[in-house]
């Protein structure tokens, strides 16, 4: 591995040992003296830290990228580790790898072995007696089941692979149909997603979603990016950067673009734009660091082959204007807030008032952001008149008219 071999005067330890041992590589590798029939080979996952002059024809001249394996790749990868699983016997009738191969994109060989190994400690812990640990175990009666290997995939995570925790996390209370116009930015933004799929001249689209806070542009965005079955799909937010610095914040992003790169079809939420660029509005101040920082990261295009779509979400449309992030984006959507007929759609869905009291509470919700709704609904649903929250969500109770307008003035006033 060529992990030590960075480039020279890329330390500041003083010693310059760091440089010493990359020119005494260059020395051997170049020789006094040619040495015929003689192969080397290095190794690497960071090139980019390597020193050039290593690259350079008479050395490491031929650069070969080994990529992610393709299903075709990860069936083959399956085959080998269960290979004398199949021979023992140990693999249940209803094992389908084919299945599982398509299951784990962008699994690395390393991670598809995790996987056959999570797998298989499953159906061991199965023969294991609670009782008396020191039993021997019955190798006759062990079977390693498709429900172990569906286990060991949630539980081995790629790490280019989805995120599916965090978007499911992005969009807690679920997604409900809030109208004829969250829908139609939806259909379009999965349309976008086709686009990415099929065209050969749009290897790069991005689309920013604005709109009022709690509008559920996160959530919007966090759908797409799990409907589009994407192998590469993650979010980059404010929360994971708390206390870092500006330089690291960008070294991170910088590596999530770059991580997408290695991805065949990739996703990337930029969530909340402005606090991800530390906006203040007195000032008005930001980080200019992080901002050139998107800009060049949003309009460069992705290595051939690869193709890239990025999502934006933002509450400060007109800060993000005035500092030319907007531009950087292929296309711009609003999320609105809730009208009446759209609230009404919403309430229905939840069932969480009585038919007689949808109308008069949908009428009160007109310009709500439907992340303040659901927040209305789990104040009602805790409050002293609308019983508790269990029995309000399984359809036990209802919540009362006067006790959620009680909670909606308080909302407003505060």
């Amino acid at each position: 591995m060529l992990r030590n071999f960075q480039s020279r005067g890329s330390t500041r330890d003083g010693t310059g040992v760091h440089d010493s041992i990359v020119n005494q590589l260059l020395t051997k590798i170049d020789g006094v003296e040619a040495l015929n029939n003689v192969l080397l080979i290095g190794m690497t996952n960071r090139k980019d830290l390597l020193d050039e002059a290593l690259l350079r024809p008479g050395r490491l001249e031929v650069q070969v990228e080994i990529s992610l394996p393709d299903e075709a790749g990860r069936l083959q990868i399956l085959q080998i580790h269960t290979n004398k699983m199949k021979e023992n016997s140990f693999l249940g009738h209803d094992i389908n790898l084919q299945e599982l191969a398509a299951r784990t994109k962008n699994y690395s060989g390393a991670e598809l072995e995790g996987v056959v190994k999570s797998a298989t400690s499953y159906a061991l812990n199965r023969q294991l007696s609670m009782d008396d640990l020191t039993k021997p175990v019955e190798e006759e009666n062990i079977k390693i089941t498709m429900e172990d290997f569906l286990h060991a995939i949630h539980e081995v995570q790629p790490a280019f692979g989805a995120s599916t925790d965090d978007l499911e996390r992005c969009r807690l209370n679920g997604m409900v149909d809030s109208g004829d116009r969250h829908n139609h930015i939806y259909k379009r933004a999965m349309l976008l997603v086709e686009q990415v799929k099929v065209s050969t001249r749009s290897p790069l689209v991005t689309c920013l979603l604005e709109g009022p806070s709690g509008s559920g542009k996160t959530a919007l965005a966090a759908t797409v990016g799990i409907d589009s079955d994407f192998p590469y799909v993650k979010i980059v937010s404010a929360e994971t950067m708390i206390g870092l610095h500006e330089s690291t914040k960008c070294a991170h992003i910088v590596k999530v673009f770059e991580d997408a790169y290695k991805s065949p079809m990739s996703i990337i939420i930029l969530d909340d734009i402005e606090r991800l660029l530390e906006y203040v509005a007195i000032g008005p101040r930001f980080s200019n660091i992080i901002s050139q920082t998107l800009m060049v990261l949003l309009k460069r295009l992705p290595p051939k082959g690869k193709k890239l779509l990025v999502f934006g979400t933002t509450s400060q449309l007109t800060f993000l204007d005035s500092v030319g992030i907007c531009e950087a984006f292929s296309i711009t959507y609003s999320v609105p807030t809730l009208r009446t007929e759209d609230a009404k759609k919403v309430l229905k869905q939840l069932n969480v008032f009585s038919e007689d009291d949808v109308e008069a509470a949908a009428e009160a919700l007109d310009d709500m952001p439907i992340k303040k709704l659901y927040m209305l609904i789990e104040m009602a649903a805790q409050g002293e008149y609308g019983g508790s929250a269990e029995a309000i969500y399984a359809g036990r109770e209802k919540i009362k008219l006067t006790h959620f307008f009680d909670c909606l003035q308080d909302v407003v006033r505060f």
